[in-house]
């Protein structure tokens, strides 16, 4: 179970160590894009430099007692739709519940930014994240194909919905 305080920050230029540490994991890359090479320095940057200058979307980044543990982001979409991910890239905070906190954090900032609809995609294997999503309200609406991925050739789509 989670102890600690959790809390968010926007991201800053100096949060790229902890995405090239992260982006060159093959087990996080294997759970999460489906991508199985570690990104190359370039690609870290540009991905990187993207977020940062994305005038659409938040990135945060999740803090345990002030230590960098993660990153959430909310990205808007079509038709009213935004769109989450999140990575807990510390290791040894997994299982313990910091993910389904960080959501709720990030839920919370979203009812604030009048967001109406959120979805998700998630590995259909990745158990702890499901049950993450599934905690915070997500409900299961099906599955969506990627037949040109063959690293990652479906994900389950998940979504909440605000009441109107």
């Amino acid at each position: 179970m989670a102890i600690g305080k959790l809390s968010l920050r926007k991201i800053k230029i100096t949060d790229e160590r902890y995405f090239s540490k992260w982006w060159r994991d093959k087990e996080l890359l294997a759970l999460t894009s489906g991508i199985l090479e570690p990104l190359a320095d370039k690609d870290v940057k540009r991905y990187f430099l993207a977020m940062l200058q994305s005038g659409n979307d938040y990135h945060f980044i999740i803090l345990l007692d002030g230590n960098v543990i993660g990153h959430i982001s909310l990205a808007k979409r079509k038709n009213g739709w935004y769109e989450t991910q999140i990575i807990i890239g510390e290791k040894k905070y997994w299982g313990r519940g910091y993910g389904t906190k960080a959501i709720h954090l990030l839920l919370e900032k979203a009812e604030k930014l009048n967001n109406a609809n959120i979805y998700l995609e998630v590995r259909p294997d990745n158990a702890r994240a499901i049950s993450a999503y599934e905690n915070s309200g997500f409900v299961n609406v099906g599955i969506k194909e990627y037949p040109e991925n063959k690293h990652l050739t479906q994900t389950i789509r998940m979504e909440l919905k605000k009441e109107p």
